[in-house]
């Protein structure tokens, strides 16, 4: 499960950097949040954490997969806490890649970009759920080239820039050599950081530590097939019940709107699927600053300084509003963001008191992914004066 945590981790933070004051040197604009109608987009960070994931998804690596899927939200959860120098909070993109799938196209060379940079982590985990997995031919060398030319890395170089690649055959299989790729990594201020599926003494010999050590990234070694140990405490029913509680205070907008709220609770199905603690940890996340749904939901939309009730369609406006005058329609935002802000503050607690306990009662060490990547990134992450308080 540390394993997991770190490829996601990983994927994040690592970089070769210049000077420790690089997060605060901010030379271009970020993108704009895309925005529910008539609202403008939700002010982004001036800093952007940017974590692209390579995943093998050939016929061996299932565990790998679900590894991935169990450990997302220990990644978020961990990066809520980051700072850049003493003051901004980093915003956090993940995006998602497979490759060695027989499923996928021989002409792109078994690569499939599943999902480009994106902070909507409902999709995020939609999409790392939607994974399987099948034989096929593992290109290093070509994925992590595919990610550096088809994914926006902007040119702010604070910003932490990484890719993390786990797979378990040879990293010099394909026609494009990884050393041309970590070469545009280097040009694009990108840390690669491998992850190698097996024994630690396999990976160098099969060049996954050389195609780290290019760019000043981290090689690991993970068991991918370990079991996930997750630690029960008293306080996860609770938590879990608070989730439920701060599903009901999203006020979908629109058609798009119906169908993320939909994906919003799918995503609790899928992470209770795999186990109750991962719904609590999903659960914490979004009680977090990284999940904004201002996309879709009126109160996160509401945030924005120039956000205006009266310019909403009110064709558009979910069932509970329909027929409301435009005062009754922002007492109803205002009391749903009161109770969102009540629960998520109780969630926040909570979880302050379950780390406690999972600290005290923890045998074993966490997830072989999560470890790995979390380590990475925070080494990797000082470098350019993030932090974490």
């Amino acid at each position: 499960m540390r394993n997991a945590k770190q490829l996601l981790t990983a994927g994040v933070l690592a970089l070769t950097l210049t000077s420790p004051l690089a997060c605060r040197a901010n030379t271009e604009k970020s993108e704009p949040t895309v925005l529910l109608a008539n609202a403008k987009a939700h002010k982004p960070s001036k800093q952007y954490v940017k974590i692209a994931l390579l995943l093998d998804t050939s016929n061996s690596m299932d565990g790998l997969i679900n590894q991935a899927k169990a450990q997302l939200w220990d990644i978020v959860n961990e990066f809520t806490y980051a700072r850049c120098g003493n003051d901004s909070r980093p915003s956090l993109q993940i995006a998602l890649y497979e490759y060695g799938n027989d499923h996928l196209s021989s002409r792109e060379g078994y690569i499939r970009q599943v999902i480009g940079f994106s902070s909507d982590l409902d999709e995020i985990s939609e999409k790392l759920f939607s994974l399987t997995t099948n034989g096929g031919e593992e290109y290093c060398g070509q994925v992590i080239n595919a990610s550096l030319k088809q994914l926006n890395w902007g040119r702010n170089r604070g910003d932490l820039k990484m890719i993390f690649i786990a797979g378990n055959e040879p990293f010099t299989q394909g026609k494009l050599n990884y050393r041309d790729a970590a070469y545009q990594a280097k040009e694009k201020d990108v840390i690669v950081n491998t992850i190698f599926c097996g024994n630690y003494e396999q990976g160098i010999s099969t060049q996954w530590k050389k195609g780290a050590e290019l760019t000043g990234g981290d090689y690991m070694a993970i068991d991918h097939n370990r079991q996930i140990v997750h630690i029960d405490t008293p306080y996860d029913d609770i938590i879990i019940q608070l989730n439920s509680r701060l599903n009901n205070t999203y006020i979908s907008y629109g058609y798009a709107g119906a169908r993320k709220k939909q994906m919003q609770v799918a995503q609790d199905a899928n992470a209770e699927a795999l186990e109750e603690a991962v719904v609590v940890k999903r659960a914490v996340s979004k009680s977090s600053r990284l999940y904004n749904n201002s996309s879709w939901d009126l109160v996160d939309a509401s945030e924005d300084e120039e956000f205006d009730v009266s310019k909403l369609k009110k064709d558009e406006l979910p069932t509970a509003l329909k027929g409301k005058s435009t005062a009754e329609i922002e007492k109803f935002i205002e009391e749903k963001k009161a109770e969102r802000v009540q629960i998520q503050k109780q969630i926040q607690e909570l979880n302050v008191k379950r780390e406690a306990y999972i600290a005290k009662n923890q045998k074993e060490e966490a997830g072989e992914l999560e470890n790995a990547m979390i380590s990475a990134i925070k080494a990797q992450a000082a470098k350019k004066n993030y932090n974490w308080q």
